[in-house]
């Protein structure tokens, strides 16, 4: 079955206060992941929908990629539960790419991805780039790309496979 990978873009930062949907919400920085608690939060948000990027790479060229300093694990809690993550990738000179995204299923429907979504892209203009991109494609969820295009991303490229 053919799928279609959409790529999505901000050349400059939207200034859009989105309040905590609910109580208990933090978010944290996990430096230095280990690839056990990496591969853990990846199936937990991408199990359903075939994520298998990370799933493929050797765990020592996964622990290179996640122990990069550049690249930021960013974990959603509600009330002391993983509830999704974010993994931004900063290697790239000027540029920020979202490279996961996600939430675990038992918290999707309850406002949290609009709030988090906005969360990761103020933390990511908090370093000033010039382009903050990612893709996404139609094995994600299906609310996936309108919620980018809501969060004002911009489509720059459309591919199918």
């Amino acid at each position: 079955m053919p799928v279609t990978t959409t790529y999505v873009q901000m050349l400059t930062h939207p200034c859009r206060p989105v309040s905590p949907p609910l109580a208990g919400i933090t978010v944290r920085h996990v430096p230095q992941p280990t690839v056990e608690f990496y591969r853990q939060i990846y199936d937990a948000v991408g199990g359903q929908w075939n994520w298998s990027s990370r799933k493929m790479l050797p765990d020592s060229e996964l622990a290179r990629i996640i122990g990069d300093p550049l690249v930021e694990i960013h974990v959603l809690s509600v009330a002391d539960r993983q509830a999704g993550f974010a993994e931004l990738d900063r290697r790239q000179p000027g540029e920020i790419e979202l490279k996961q995204f996600g939430l675990v299923a038992e918290f999707i429907g309850q406002g949290l991805g609009k709030y988090f979504l906005q969360w990761v892209i103020d933390k990511a203009f908090s370093y000033e780039p010039k382009r903050f991109w990612l893709h996404t494609c139609t094995d994600d969820h299906p609310a996936a790309l309108p919620n980018y295009l809501k969060a004002w991303f911009e489509v720059y490229d459309v591919r199918t496979t």
